[in-house]
């Protein structure tokens, strides 16, 4: 996600951008409702998962920073009152929380991961979806954050989708509750 490390234990590394000019439709994922959740929590739950257990415990004890007029941090699991208020402002009720940097959590070069969030800014503009700058930062600060996009009013498929384009381990994806949750990729 969002959030990867790199094999070293490099934790995952937001001002808010609109790709298009337009005004914004309120966007609702919420559509597929309990299918949704349900998915969710089986994600949640995921003994099979190609991921080192010690790395799912670094994603969850990142700091995913928020920047923009009105920072906050996001926690895994922990209500965000900031990231409600976020989801009205946005006129929706989700978001995720997503980086290109270090792809299968491998250490890559500073100026590769700069292009791949270069990249990543571009395609969500191209998809005038609404987004704030991030970084996020494991709370020891030994490994350099990865710049990140929290990214207003993805479904949790097509967050997981956009996070696997990019060969994330992990997202997070945040409903209706405002609660940021990790979802594994893989």
């Amino acid at each position: 996600m969002q959030s990867s490390l790199s094999k070293s234990g490099n934790p995952p590394t937001a001002s808010v951008h609109r790709g298009a000019l337009k005004p914004a439709a309120p966007s609702s994922c919420t559509d597929a409702g309990s299918r949704a959740q349900r998915r969710l929590a089986r994600t949640l739950v995921q003994p099979d998962s190609a991921i080192d257990a010690g790395l799912i415990q670094a994603y969850r004890e990142t700091h995913y920073e928020v920047h923009g007029a009105d920072p906050f941090t996001l926690r895994v699991d922990e209500p965000s009152p900031e990231l409600a208020a976020a989801h009205r402002k946005h006129r929706t009720d989700c978001s995720a929380y997503l980086t290109a940097c270090n792809p299968l959590s491998e250490d890559v070069a500073a100026e590769i991961n700069a292009r791949r969030h270069a990249e990543l800014g571009r395609e969500l503009a191209r998809r005038s979806l609404a987004y704030t700058e991030g970084i996020g930062q494991h709370r020891s600060n030994q490994w350099p954050g990865e710049p990140s996009y929290l990214v207003f009013g993805l479904t949790l498929e097509a967050a997981r989708a956009l996070g696997r384009s990019l060969e994330q381990n992990a997202i997070l994806w945040s409903g209706a509750d405002a609660v940021p949750r990790l979802i594994l990729l893989r």
